[in-house]
């Protein structure tokens, strides 16, 4: 088969039934290789960008994606979209459409390049981005094809590979290869025991749980390790929900000080932290503020494990942890359980606040449902929640690129066509990347959107001297009719009271088309998660550097005021987490 051909085989059998992309002259080769494939589809989207947003949601719940794009142009378009994969672990596969061999070879100067032609500088340029590159030539195409897939079995990141296109059309060999790896036996054995070892002699542990057990696919070997340890349990924000929420040794969600103080108690005074898939974060662990490095006590990554400062290499987290449940004592630990949720008020006709909107959306989320929500203030009002059971959170809360939720969510349906989705998302962040709503419709698919609409960009607002200042004002539109603006079936509504979003969250329950959803909040409201975070980062500023403060606060809302203060609140920010870390 030709080379275009093999790729995408390969990728269907790791499970990339969905391509996403735009079309352009150099990649026509790869796109007739996706249409043709019985097993296979071509999702255009509206830009490179969304195609790349799109193709991460569909990793997230397949395993892996693909973006398809075209040279120069496309492919950096899209780059801030791979990079938010590699940020996070996704892996996904960026399939460039580059001019033939004989253009690039004589540098012609065609359309999508540079007058310094350089045919390789787009190439380079996903070098920083992703875990490996291959640009093809005839000598090389399976060869390299093999080498970045396995990477991307392996390490669970973006890859890139840039086909010209007469080498799209040429035949190689399609003998079968493996792109599993196998764990090294004698360096499993050894951290196996280390742990058991550690955890046998420990007297106050504790597991922590985050991001790299759902995308190293180690999920059910977790569960089976918490069971059988009975340690008590608590996760970052991104491993929300991986054990479930009414099982008696769960702590609830760690936010360090800010709340729930039985799980910050339970991390601060272990002798054995066990951390299952960290990603230490300032926004994901609230803060850099555990006493201790992970590293020191017992840390597994996805293909390495670190016990006491010590690294050891090529090792699978779902082989750890079945090893390590294997061997293990149980522990048989109690806790004192703390209440894990929000409790609901009845709706009245009063002004929409943070106060009933998360837990009225704790109330409206069902078993195995999806839930997308969009960086910023949304995730810290979503991870309090009382979740239930296998209900999926998917956030990007290290990359924290806005707009990134909306396109996730096309890839999202479409690699979970069964399943509910809820994306929950800001006006702001909406703005950047809806026009994927009308591709959504166009492939007939139902999510229920809602968009939190709080006049610009509120928690930009926080952080910049003053919540007036013009940048964080945006134009402002009426969603609910933009969502009809497409052709297709959606019902749409627009909300500003407490009884008007829970009659509509019910609306959603008896129609069978996407459900979209504007509810409307004053542009300084936030989840008192946010609130507290914010004012401790205050606090950590004034005591940064002396000074007159240039904040102040009341019960209601944060209020800012500008003290002639040279220096902005989130460059004293900055300072403060530069000298945390």
């Amino acid at each position: 088969m030709n080379t275009a051909e093999y790729l995408v085989k390969k990728l269907e059998e790791l499970g990339v039934n969905d391509f996403f992309g735009l079309p352009g002259d150099y990649n026509f080769n790869l796109l007739y290789a996706v249409e043709n494939n019985p097993n296979t589809r071509w999702i255009g989207c509206t830009n490179e960008l969304n195609a790349g947003y799109a193709a991460d949601g569909y990793a997230r719940m397949r395993g892996y994606g693909a973006v398809i794009t075209t040279y120069g142009v496309g492919e950096l378009s899209a780059i801030n979209a791979i990079a938010g994969s590699n940020a996070e672990n996704v892996p996904v596969i960026s399939i460039v459409g580059v001019p033939a061999t004989k253009t690039i070879e004589n540098k012609k100067m065609v359309h999508h390049n540079f007058q310094n032609v350089n045919y390789y500088a787009c190439y380079e340029a996903h070098k920083p981005v992703t875990a490996a590159c291959a640009f093809l030539t005839r000598d090389n195409a399976k060869i390299e094809i093999d080498r970045i897939l396995k990477i991307l079995v392996k390490e669970k990141k973006p890859v890139y590979v840039a086909i010209p296109m007469d080498i799209a059309l040429m035949e190689i060999s399609d003998k079968n290869v493996s792109y599993d790896w196998n764990s090294d036996e004698e360096n499993l054995k050894l951290v196996s025991n280390k742990i058991v070892a550690k955890i046998n002699n420990s007297q106050n542990p504790v597991i922590l749980g985050d991001l790299l057990v759902k995308r190293f696919d180690a999920k059910i070997e977790y569960k089976e390790f918490v069971e059988k340890t009975k340690i008590p349990v608590t996760n970052f924000l991104m491993g929300t929900n991986l054990i479930d929420m009414d099982y008696d040794l769960y702590l609830g969600g760690y936010f360090a000080q800010f709340d729930n103080k039985e799980a910050e108690k339970h991390i601060n005074e272990t002798d054995c932290l066990i951390a299952v898939g960290p990603v230490y974060t300032d926004l994901n662990a609230f803060g850099f503020n555990l006493p201790y490095k992970l590293n020191d006590h017992i840390a597994i990554y996805g293909t390495y494990t670190y016990v006491e400062g010590h690294k050891y290499d090529n090792v699978k987290m779902a082989d750890v942890l079945e090893a390590v449940t294997k061997l293990v004592d149980s522990k048989d630990m109690k806790i004192c359980k703390p209440q894990i949720g929000y409790s609901l008020k009845t709706p009245n006709s009063e002004k929409l606040t943070s106060e009933y909107i998360y837990p009225r959306l704790q109330e409206f989320i069902k078993e195995n449902d999806i839930v997308i929500a969009e960086t910023g203030i949304i995730p810290q009002g979503i991870s309090p929640m009382k979740l239930p059971n296998n209900v999926e959170l998917q956030t990007q809360t290290l990359w924290g690129a806005i707009g990134w939720a909306t396109p996730a969510t096309l890839g999202v349906c479409l690699a979970k066509p069964n399943s509910r989705v809820v994306l929950i998302t800001g006006e702001g962040s909406h703005q950047l990347t809806a026009m994927e709503i009308g591709n959504m419709l166009r492939r007939d698919i139902k999510p229920i959107i809602i968009v939190l609409n709080n006049n610009g960009y509120t928690v930009e607002r926080v952080l910049s001297n003053s919540p007036d200042d013009c940048f964080n004002d945006i134009m402002q539109m009426n969603y609910s009719k933009f969502a009809r603006v497409f052709e297709g079936d959606v019902w749409s509504t627009k909300v500003t009271t407490e009884d008007d979003f829970d009659k509509a969250l019910k609306v959603t329950q008896i129609m069978n088309k996407m459900c979209y959803i504007e509810i409307c909040t004053d542009s300084m409201d936030m989840p008192k998660l946010t609130e507290k975070l914010i004012t401790s980062l205050r606090k950590k500023a004034q005591e940064t550097k002396p000074c007159e403060p240039a904040f102040e606060t009341n019960n209601e809302n944060i209020t800012l005021s500008n003290k002639n203060n040279s220096n902005t609140f989130e460059t004293v920010v900055h300072k403060g987490l530069q000298e945390v870390e």
